[in-house]
């Protein structure tokens, strides 16, 4: 029974050793820590030369280091890093992250900067937290370094510059050349000639600006002229106008009295038309018969004499042999 007993007092004894020592080495861990902030950050390129306890600095002072890196299980596009910086950071609102080689030993670390002077420091929010956060801490969000960005655009320049070498091996192709030299020999022609002509030209250019003087006065004359006759009109137009309106009037008028006569003599026109019209044709037929007779009577007058209204004229008297 003694010896049950020293067994259970010893193993008692023991668990809370280990318990202790588990607690304090918990305590030594966060001591050591000095109360670290963790942040993610999310980077769709490569982070070769990254590893765990890789230095994390802002602005170039040493600030944390990595704790985890892995592929985010939600978009394996992307590597999640997270990182332990201290407490004091200014992670604030604006602030970027981007991995920046350390030398030329290949080593790589995660320089933050770009926080904005008096913003918020980046949390999670209240309402909605995995929105934001969506392992449970904030997230820094990723600015591509100089030489990630040239290694990502690599293949694309790489593919502009062969594009860009082609194009320029077809414009300078032997063709394109002589056309060239053809065009700057008479680019050269071109500016020989007009230096030969520089006198007529600026006798040409003389003549131009004063012709141009000219035509300032001219129109200066236009326009007085385009004013008086602007008076004139005000001033003797207008009467002139007047009497025109009322000459119009007076003729208008009188169209109106033309008009109703008109209409009070169509009825007289209509009965002459009707019953004197017929008269006047047989009078003048009448007329033409008459006259007719008399000119047969002035003829037989003319003819024979005044006998030949008396009777008819005698027989010749012919003798037999």
């Amino acid at each position: 029974m003694e010896t049950r007993s020293n067994h259970v007092l010893v193993g008692s004894v023991v668990l809370i050793l280990l318990l202790a020592v588990m607690v304090a080495a918990f305590w030594f861990s966060r001591i050591a820590d000095g109360e670290d902030e963790f942040y993610d950050i999310y980077f769709k390129q490569s982070v070769t030369g990254l590893a765990k306890g890789s230095g994390v600095s802002y602005s170039g002072v040493p600030s944390g280091q990595v704790k985890e890196i892995e592929l985010w299980d939600k978009d394996p596009g992307f590597v999640r890093v997270r990182i332990a910086v201290k407490d004091d950071t200014p992670i604030l609102q604006g602030t970027t992250a981007t991995i920046q080689g350390v030398g030329f030993t290949g080593v790589s670390e995660i320089v933050l900067d770009g926080a904005v002077k008096g913003a918020p420091p980046i949390a999670c929010p209240e309402e909605n937290p995995l929105a934001s956060c969506p392992n449970g801490v904030p997230v820094i969000p990723t600015k591509p370094g100089a030489l990630g960005e040239l290694l990502t655009n690599a293949p694309q320049l790489i593919e502009r510059l062969s594009t860009l070498t082609e194009r320029l091996t077809e414009l300078l192709n032997d063709q394109n050349q002589k056309s060239v030299s053809g065009i700057l020999r008479n680019v050269d022609s071109l500016t020989g000639t007009l230096a030969a002509s520089g006198p007529e030209i600026r006798a040409s250019i003389a003549e131009t600006r004063t012709t141009m003087q000219k035509a300032g006065l001219a129109a200066d004359e236009i326009a007085k002229l385009v004013g008086t006759t602007n008076t004139l009109l005000d001033e003797q137009g207008r009467p002139m106008i007047a009497d025109l309106r009322k000459t119009l009037q007076s003729a208008n008028r009188s169209l109106d009295s033309f008009d109703k006569a008109v209409s009070e003599a169509q009825p007289g026109v209509r009965s002459f038309s009707r019953d004197t019209m017929p008269e006047l044709n047989l009078l003048i037929r009448d007329l033409r018969e008459m006259s007719r007779a008399l000119r047969g009577i002035s003829e037989k007058l003319d003819q024979q004499g005044g006998g030949a209204l008396l009777g008819a004229p005698a027989l010749p008297d012919y003798k037999g042999n």
